[in-house]
């Protein structure tokens, strides 16, 4: 089974950084996509950076030029870097990463972590 494991959050003031770490196991071969998403209250989870099977990667635009999505070669973690946290930031992060058939481009559902909590004060 699918087991994602996220650290690396906590409080920090505006305009520090943190560093989020997801490992993931339960699986063979490589997923087609790991991502961070952030849940604040009362708001929807929504898509923080996606980083795909080549390496390529997307993010937020709320995040864009502060974060940067990486992961080890052995692509089983996953690691979130940001840079001057804002406010806004404060949620909490979960990891996500996703198969797909690629001949078919058939997707599973996103697997996901519990979730690392990320607050951000002035």
């Amino acid at each position: 089974q699918v087991q994602l494991v996220e650290s690396g959050g906590g409080s920090v003031q505006a305009g520090g950084t943190l560093k989020l770490s997801c490992v993931a196991s339960g699986y063979t071969g490589i997923p087609y996509c790991m991502g961070w998403f952030r849940q604040s209250p009362g708001k929807e989870r929504e898509l923080v950076s996606n980083i795909t099977m080549t390496g390529n990667t997307t993010y937020a635009d709320s995040v864009k030029g502060r974060f940067t999505i990486s992961q080890a070669g052995d692509r089983q973690t996953l690691y979130l870097q940001m840079n001057n946290l804002k406010i806004e930031d404060t949620a909490v992060y979960y990891c996500a990463i996703r198969f797909c058939h690629l001949a078919t481009m058939t997707c599973g559902p996103n697997n996901w972590g519990q979730g690392t909590q990320v607050t951000v004060s002035s």
